[in-house]
């Protein structure tokens, strides 16, 4: 049907051009939003009406004619129907439907996939500084990130994943003399336990690992503990590479694995914050105020200037992010998101107003809207009808490991982006591990496996089905199903521009309710050898389409349940 579509945009833009030359660059099919009015729509008629001085409806019946000379709309359109002031409704016949399912069975994993347009996205998520486990707001983090770039390699961009974190500052160093005082013996609630420290049980095991000499690696950095109790230095080294081992593992546990991990402090080492601010200060958007070093960023947009420089010598923290969203530029990535927290919108303008500064004194050429943004509220936890604050292992928060053995991966994923991520939203435990048609992952993933037990009972090959007559197709049910395999393509794209995964978790809902209703409607393996066969190529159709966008959103497809 996506071909079909393809050559019916085609007609029309031919049509269009016979009634006003230039007019068929304007051709748009859409959906209407009452699916009894038709497959498509076109509000061509209307558009034209104006710059021909004529009435809507009278361009509108000269458009049909035109339309009904195009062999494509005699082969495909089984009525022309003028509504309104001039919209035009196109009802497909059977046979224009069908073709999604052996598009959909020839391409397999690949449809709604675009091919390869030779740029590259750097998305950057997660970013949890390596001062405890990951907390349930990560785990949304990892789930919007992670789709967001499944969603854009469907869309044929280069992906590349990026964790950045700071393995230095005041936080790291309050790690490391919490874990210092726990391997000394002193608990938290003891008169020498500063409130500021971190209380979670976990300390006391980076503590009792560190005494021991062990030996801890994570994705990017090891380190073997000296197992000297004064050893500061080394405990703060060792904290910071057992805690970027947990996140791992968190992350494993997630199915998520990051391209790049790229550290705050390296940006200080290698001089690209005071290159940045230097860069900055020469092109005359910053002044002195206050013994303060402040940048106009009101120049940019801002509500009002902010400072870059404390009066300390210290820089405020948006001045690393602009120092290494230039180094994001400079590597290549002229397109990038940041997946954050609603408590970062505040620092947009100003990272923005930075970069703008810098590029143009440094001829870089950086978009205004660079980057892009994505962020998303906390989440709260219900389980047993009460709302969960505590985790033992963290001491004060519910953890993304907690969720993943509280529930599965597959729930986690799936519930966290079945909201926009501006949105607050409640994470039910209870209902992610019911099995029923109310927890959306379980009916999604059942129609899935629905299917795949339908296809066993036949025992033939699937591959065999993309060949089969499909003229028996001809059902309200069938066609309603192979109209919403077709728009498939299109949700992805649409939901990829809108940075919208929860837009794929609403698509998925909408095709499994609408395969449970063909399946009560039509009786699949009947014993009429030509239904049975445009019948299973219809299911298998619908089974590929789910896998597909389950794997958009990291979650598997099981074909059995």
């Amino acid at each position: 049907m996506l071909s079909v579509k393809t050559e019916l945009l085609h007609a029309l833009a031919t049509a269009l051009e016979t009634l006003m030359p230039g007019a068929g660059a304007k051709a748009a099919l859409e959906s209407p939003k009452v699916a009894a009015h038709g497959d498509f729509a076109t509000t061509a008629a209307m558009q034209l009406a104006k710059p021909l001085q004529r009435n809507p409806r009278q361009v509108a019946e000269q458009l049909v004619q035109a339309l009904q000379a195009q062999s494509a709309v005699t082969q495909w359109v089984d009525a022309l129907e003028i509504a309104g002031p001039g919209f035009i409704n196109i009802r497909l016949k059977p046979a224009a439907k069908q073709e999604v399912v052996r598009e959909v069975l020839t391409a397999g994993a690949a449809f709604g996939q675009q091919p390869s347009r030779g740029e590259q996205l750097l998305v950057e998520f997660v970013s949890a500084n390596p001062t405890g486990p990951l907390h349930v707001g990560h785990a949304r983090q990892a789930a919007l990130g992670d789709a967001i770039c499944n969603l854009y390699a469907t869309q044929g961009w280069q992906v590349y994943r990026e964790f950045y974190y700071n393995d230095a500052g005041v936080q790291i160093n309050t790690l490391a003399t919490s874990t210092q005082l726990r391997a000394q013996g002193v608990q938290p609630g003891d008169p020498l336990w500063p409130e500021s420290s971190y209380a979670g049980d976990y300390i006391a095991d980076i503590a009792a690992d560190f005494m021991a000499g062990k030996t801890v690696a994570a994705d990017d950095r090891s380190f073997t503990a000296s197992g000297d109790v004064h050893d500061l230095d080394g405990m703060r080294e060792f904290a910071v590479a057992y805690l970027r081992r947990e996140q791992d593992l968190d992350l494993q546990a997630f199915a998520l694995k990051f391209d790049n991990y790229y550290l705050e402090s390296s940006l200080y080492t290698s001089g690209r914050v005071d290159a940045a601010v230097g860069a900055l200060v020469a092109a005359g958007k910053t002044f002195e105020k206050d013994g303060a070093l402040w940048l106009r960023s009101t120049d940019y947009g801002d509500d009002k200037d902010r400072v870059m420089k404390k009066g300390d010598g210290s820089y405020t923290y948006f001045v690393p992010d602009v120092a290494y969203h230039l180094a994001k530029w400079e590597r290549g990535f002229t397109k990038v998101v940041n997946i954050q927290g609603t408590d970062h919108h505040g620092t947009i303008a100003r990272v923005r107003a930075g970069l703008q500064a810098a590029s143009a004194f440094l001829h870089l050429d950086i978009p205004v809207g660079y980057p892009d943004y994505v962020l998303h509220t906390m989440v709260r936890v219900m389980r047993g009808g009460a709302e969960v604050k505590i985790s033992k292992r963290a001491g004060s928060y519910v953890t993304l490991r907690d969720l993943v053995e509280w529930t599965s991966k597959d729930a986690v994923r799936f519930f966290l982006l079945s909201r926009k991520p501006d949105t607050e939203y409640t994470f039910d435990v209870d209902l992610a591990v019911a099995k029923n048609n109310d927890n959306p992952v379980y009916y999604v993933q059942y129609a899935h496996a629905r299917i795949c037990s339908v296809l066993a009972a036949w025992g033939g090959e699937r591959n065999t089905l993309s060949g089969v007559d499909l003229s028996a197709l001809t059902s309200p049910q069938a066609q309603a199903l192979m109209l919403l395999l077709a728009k498939y393509p299109e949700m992805l794209t649409a939901a990829a521009q809108d940075f919208a995964p929860h837009d794929v978790t609403f698509y998925l809902r909408e095709l499994a309710a609408c395969y449970h209703s063909y399946y009560d409607a039509e009786r699949i393996l009947v014993d009429e050898e030509a239904v049975k066969l445009a019948r299973l190529a219809l299911v298998a159709a619908t089974a590929q389409v789910l896998h597909n966008g389950l794997a958009v959103l990291g979650v598997s497809a099981p074909q059995k349940m």
